[in-house]
């Protein structure tokens, strides 16, 4: 731990701070609807007086939340979401410009991860914002006595709203959550573009792979599986899409893709994603099947997409060939590259999301902290959507800031729809 800046914190280097900050800074150019919000947030201190403690992705997007969240006047505490998915330069200035307490370090094991969301937990939060639902999760398990503080939280990403929806199905949660991805604002677009260009991206940077001509194979159609597979094929790929969902598939079949079991798609394909978000998706019967370079990442939140200590068992040597990329040699001699340990490859191995995306899905968690703070008390402890009138404003805000107008309802056109008498 660190306290020369007069706070408990853990990053790697604070001297990184001033590129931290840079990048922090270029990031805010691109998050108009964020600046505007924080800008209100300033004047109207809606948050003033709450603790509020975030796990997330600590990165120059997450930064600029923080910070918006800061000028409403909420005592914000950081932790990452993901060993991998730090930026340590913006860690640092967090700690050191903006004076945030942080506990996140690129590639910290997992006791170490799990000491930063204790760490944050310490706080004492009046507001939760996760993203994957471990600070939740381990709230309900082993810091049950902060719950009589807690009023509300947000969650971020799919993964986390499933684990959600289990605890209150089971009855077991505790307090209400804002289930963000769920924001059309969020969903449509981060989900979709940002898990799209981020995912090649982070592929890209990990291996120089052409992407034109190989056949790639993508593991879920949901938002983040259309905006890969549509990248993907932009790029020149042969998409085939796996799923277990016949709607879903239904629609990748339309879309003009090829759809077929994933253990007939291991015997040809070249690069392997998966996003469904849940466990053992790439197992052993596949990679059994696979041919010699076939390249395997995951773009869901968690690493349990692979099996990775099936890989383990089956390879006759392991060695690390480039930054995040493992090759794992089977007895046969065929050669299987495991990418950013099975994490996150767009946040493990490039930078995440580009904030134009992210502006979206953060002034929906800002906005939502905002929500919470007024009406935490009228709800029960249930997952909730965001509500529809934030999201219509994020996208009105957006739009205003890219310069697009857009038509109106008249009074004849409102009426007609609210009524039922007109007919043909």
């Amino acid at each position: 731990m660190i306290s020369g800046t007069g706070m408990k914190s853990h990053v790697k280097d604070l001297s990184l701070a001033p590129k931290g900050k840079l990048r922090v800074e270029w990031a805010a150019m691109e998050m108009p609807v964020l600046r505007l919000i924080k800008e209100r947030f300033e004047k109207e201190q809606p948050l003033k007086g709450l603790r509020l403690s975030a796990c997330l992705h600590v990165t120059t997007e997450t930064a600029n939340l923080v910070l918006t969240l800061k000028a409403g006047g909420a005592q914000v505490t950081l932790c990452a979401s993901n060993p991998l998915s730090t930026q340590d330069d913006v860690a640092a200035t967090l700690v050191a410009d903006y004076g945030i307490p942080t506990f996140a370090i690129k590639g910290e094991d997992t006791q170490t991860y799990y000491s930063h969301i204790m760490a944050a937990l310490e706080h004492r939060p009046h507001i939760t914002m996760d993203d994957g639902a471990d600070l939740v999760a381990t709230i309900h398990k082993e810091r049950t006595d902060l719950l009589a503080d807690i009023v509300a939280g947000t969650e971020e990403t799919t993964t986390g709203v499933i684990r959600l929806h289990q605890m209150e199905e089971m009855g077991a949660l505790r307090y209400p959550i804002l289930a963000v991805n769920e924001a059309d604002t969020k969903h449509l677009f981060d989900n979709r573009y940002g898990t799209g260009q981020s995912t090649l991206d982070g592929i890209t940077r990990a291996t120089n792979v052409l992407w034109a001509g190989k056949k790639v194979v993508v593991c879920g159609f949901g938002w983040c599986g259309r905006g890969i597979a549509m990248r993907a094929r932009g790029m020149g790929s042969q998409v085939i899409v796996v799923e277990v969902d016949a709607i879903r598939a239904m629609e990748a079949v339309m879309e003009g893709y090829q759809v077929m079991p994933l253990v007939e798609a291991a015997a040809v394909g070249d690069i392997f994603i998966t996003v469904t978000g849940d466990m053992n998706v790439l197992d052993k019967r596949h990679m059994e099947r696979m041919k010699n370079g076939a390249i395997i990442a995951n773009s869901g939140h968690f690493n349990v997409e692979i099996n990775i200590s099936a890989l383990e068992g089956m390879a006759k040597e392991r060695r690390t060939v480039r930054d995040f990329v493992e090759e794992f040699t089977l007895p046969d001699g065929r050669r299987i590259y495991l990418l950013g340990e099975g994490r996150l490859i767009n946040l493990a191995a490039a930078e995440g999301h580009p904030a134009s995306v992210m502006d979206m899905s953060f002034a929906n968690q800002a906005l939502g902290a905002e929500y919470l703070a007024k009406h935490s008390s009228e709800l029960k402890p249930k997952v909730y959507p965001v509500p529809k009138n934030i999201d219509q404003d994020v996208a009105r805000i957006k739009l205003q800031s890219l310069g697009v107008s857009i038509d109106s309802l008249t009074k004849e056109q409102e009426k007609y729809l609210s009524s039922w008498e007109m007919g043909t």
